[in-house]
């Protein structure tokens, strides 16, 4: 290799280290204050800022966004029932108001009405007559959209609900041993909250915060009984802010809420086989029996076929 081409690729790796080292210092350095402090203030209205927001706002969040702003004011004003809305954000513990899901409303029935109208395109290339049917077929595609965004708030509360339960009386039982080690109820519940993770540790982180900020622990734990969908929770709740407020035995009571949920567990899966019991006879009638039938008759059949001539 001559000179020249040694020298071009040793400038070539020089040049791309220097790239490396000058992408890495720009990595490193320190972002400006306001981007580190902005994230935490963004609900106060900043100067230059009308109504508060964001300083970086993309290209199409500020073309569609009040687009979508409205829409979504709309559809709360034909669908209504905010506050059952608002109850199952808050059960399925999702940060986010009622305008914003129905933003995510919006956006599901724009998708289904997206389908549907490619779909329509397709179909009208080969019927041009059948227009007005395929824009009825493309509302019903966007109202499916909004109603399958709704379900799935819905799914999402009923299985954050099914993980409070199973994780509640692990929870329970650990509350029940920190206080009779002699903690406080509200060391005991921070011990739990730092030790456990799921749906429930972050209720009682929620209740924790409560109290850190000044809150009576009874009135925290009463919070925490209105906010939950769940009766054995709420109950749960209830039993401890009364144990704080007469100071009856606290773990006891813990330990009998624990009891009861396990309880409760165990004659929920009795009902649930009680009600497929005719559905669990299903793979035995027809996949069990059949392959007992064949097995018992085959060797047989087998057998007449070799004897008789």
């Amino acid at each position: 290799m001559s000179p020249q081409a040694w020298g071009a690729v040793l400038g070539g790796i020089a040049s791309g280290g220097l790239l490396l080292v000058l992408s890495r210092l720009v990595a490193m350095r320190r972002s400006d204050l306001s981007v580190r402090v902005l994230p935490y203030i963004r609900d106060l209205p900043q100067p230059g800022r009308p109504g508060g927001m964001p300083a970086h706002t993309s290209a199409a969040r500020g073309v569609f966004g009040p687009i979508l702003r409205q829409s979504a004011e709309r559809l709360e004003q034909v669908l209504g029932g905010a506050t059952s809305v608002r109850r199952r954000l808050e059960r399925a513990g999702i940060d986010k108001t009622v305008h914003e899901f129905r933003i995510d409303q919006v956006l599901w029935g724009l998708v289904g009405f997206g389908l549907a109208a490619a779909v329509s395109v397709v179909e009208s290339l080969g019927d041009p007559g059948g227009a007005g049917s395929l824009a009825f077929f493309c509302l019903i595609a966007f109202a499916c959209g909004v109603l399958l965004c709704d379900n799935r708030l819905s799914a999402r509360v009923r299985e954050r609900e099914r993980l409070i339960l199973l994780e509640f009386p692990v929870i329970a039982e650990l509350l029940a041993l920190a206080v009779a080690a002699g903690e406080s109820p509200v060391a005991a519940l921070d011990r739990v909250v730092r030790r456990s993770q799921g749906a429930l540790s972050v209720e009682l982180g929620k209740v924790l915060a409560e109290v850190r900020t000044g809150m009576p622990v009874s009135r925290a734990f009463d919070t925490l009984a209105a906010r939950t969908g769940l009766p054995l929770v709420a109950r749960f709740a209830e039993g401890i802010s009364v144990a704080v407020e007469r100071g009856t035995p606290l773990a006891e009571v813990l330990h009998a809420q624990a009891a009861d949920v396990r309880e409760a567990g165990r004659r929920a899966v009795i009902e649930a086989g009680a009600r497929k019991e005719i559905l669990m006879m299903v793979p035995v009638v027809f996949l069990v029996l059949p392959v007992t039938v064949i097995f018992a008759f085959w060797p047989g059949m087998v057998g007449l076929r070799l004897v008789t001539p």
